[in-house]
């Protein structure tokens, strides 16, 4: 049986969109090392060319995903296929279908809008951008590799930048976070590359193709170990708990332009590893496992919000609080039908707006008092009532305020819970009413939160810090406005991908029915 979604006839194009969009930051990050030494200490340089490439390569990402994606179908577009070193089966092999095109998107303008928010950088320009820009690539050749051993490599390659821009551009404790994040995913990257060299090798051929290797169908057993190899390879870079404690150390040191790659883009590769390997590949292991990551997503939802309550530092909060909103992917990943998975696919993209532009306003009134801590402030919302403004719409958008996207993502996974009749009645109930345990401690600490930081008695050192300029109020909207508009027309994203989350739905459910029927004939 093909789970894997089909190439479609659309995906013929006499131009290589999909490797333009990959290969353009990394062209300009080449040039960005032509720029002379003398020329370095001039950081406006630099940090024009990154600006440049990035808004050039997010105007393809429009332009492919507005003109010449078809949203109506469900099977790879645009398709890519040139063998790269065939002595190990390795090919330049791209594609995209609705579960890659949101979260390019996402990447494009996540990683454009970071690079103005560098605007102040002036250590090391030169290197900061050029990693911007490679990261901008591997970003999006993790989502749009449709070979295995390329998808690794693009995995991987995204580590290094993200190290570097932690270790170099940190806070006081940046080497301890840069190392705690590289060794968490890069031990969790051997159980992904166990895991697909030993799909590749399962078959009669060996492949590295993503098409081919769902083809299989693995089951039984093996196909237990490999899902388990994938969930906990995966999880770390969801996060999953407790695999998760590298996050807030890394939110905590990491400028605020890398935490929202991180918040804005990281996390989300480890949502779409899960639907693209875990449930396209793997689809009756994930039968057996969705009430597991149920219950996973639930524990993520709690702790997350329980121990955002016990962080002082804003970042660390707002970190917890990613950890805590994840949780509901894999409530949606679990609930193994189309509008669970359609929520999934909705939060990653509303989260990744959200999370991005609380970092953001975090880093611009950091900028100006100098201080992460909680109990150092107070009184910000009459010296900085547009910061404030901002603040408290993106904590509304993140407490799942009606009218915003957040609310939009989350309705839609209890939907998609309540719908699965597969589970029990009572297993269902539970889950609901303790997921929404964390719906309620969410508006608790995020606006405490706020009251502690924008209220209160005011800190004198604190009275004459400067307001948004226009730059920093562009990117502020430019994240606010979509969150906005998806939270009053979720067909804007939902359109993108709901023809691959239904196809999905549609396999998992004939895979179910086959299994049932192979069962019924053993007995």
């Amino acid at each position: 049986m093909d789970a894997y979604l089909p190439i479609t006839a659309a995906s013929q194009s006499s131009f290589s969109w999909l490797s333009a969009i990959v290969l353009l930051p990394a062209i300009g990050a080449l040039l960005m090392f032509l720029i002379p030494e003398k020329e370095e200490s001039n950081s406006y340089l630099p940090r024009n060319i990154a600006i440049a490439f990035l808004a050039a390569d997010f105007l393809i990402i429009l332009l492919v995903f507005g003109r010449i994606f078809d949203k109506s179908l469900d099977g790879l577009q645009l398709v890519e296929r040139i063998s790269w070193l065939p002595a190990i089966g390795l090919e330049w092999s791209l594609g995209v279908d609705g579960l890659s095109a949101p979260l390019v998107i996402l990447s494009g303008l996540i990683t454009l809008l970071s690079a103005i928010a560098s605007w102040k950088i002036t250590n090391k320009p030169r290197l900061y951008f050029s990693l911007l820009l490679v990261q901008a690539s591997a970003q999006s050749l993790v989502f749009l590799s449709q070979d295995f051993l390329l998808f690794f490599l693009a995995w991987e390659l995204e580590l290094v930048p993200v190290y570097l821009l932690i270790a170099i551009w940190g806070g006081k404790r940046r080497l301890y976070a840069a190392t705690k994040f590289i060794l968490y995913t890069a031990l969790a990257s051997l159980l992904i590359l166990i895991s697909g060299l030993a799909l590749a090798l399962s078959g009669d051929e060996f492949t590295l193709n993503l098409s081919q290797l769902a083809a299989l169908s693995p089951s039984g057993i093996f196909g237990v170990l490999c899902y388990l190899g994938f969930l906990i390879g995966f999880g770390v870079k969801l996060p999953i708990f407790p695999l998760h404690t590298w996050l807030p150390d890394a939110h905590g040191e990491a400028n605020a332009p890398v935490s929202m790659l991180l918040a804005g883009v990281l996390l989300k590769m480890g949502g779409y590893a899960l639907l693209r390997f875990n449930v396209q590949i793997l689809p009756e292991a994930h039968l057996k496992f969705a009430p597991a990551l149920i219950i996973i997503g639930i524990v993520n939802i709690i702790y997350g919000a329980l121990n955002a309550f016990a962080q002082d530092n804003v970042k660390r909060r707002i970190a917890c609080s990613s950890v805590s909103h994840m949780g509901f992917v894999l409530l949606g990943i679990g609930a193994i039908n189309s509008l669970g998975m359609s929520g999934a696919m909705l939060q990653m993209i509303s989260h990744g707006l959200i999370a991005a532009a609380m970092f953001f306003i975090t880093g611009t009134f950091y900028e100006r008092t100098n201080t992460l801590s909680i109990p150092n402030m107070g009184g910000l919302a009459k010296v900085l009532p547009i910061t404030f403004a901002f603040f408290l719409t993106s904590s509304l958008a993140s407490l799942a305020l009606p009218g915003m996207s957040g609310f939009v993502s989350e309705i839609t996974v209890f939907l998609g819970i309540t719908s699965q009749d597969t589970f029990t009645s009572l297993f269902r109930a539970t889950t609901i009413l303790i997921a929404a345990i964390g719906l309620v401690l969410t508006p608790i600490y995020l606006l405490s939160m706020c009251r502690r930081v924008f209220f209160g008695p005011r800190i004198p050192a604190l009275a004459m810090v400067e307001e948004l300029n226009y730059r920093e109020l562009t990117i502020g909207l430019t994240l606010l406005i979509p969150t906005l508009a998806i939270g009053f027309w979720p067909r804007l994203a939902i359109d993108l991908y709901e023809s691959s989350t239904n196809a999905l739905a549609q396999n998992l459910i004939l895979e179910s029915v086959v299994s049932k029927a192979i069962n019924l004939n053993i007995g």
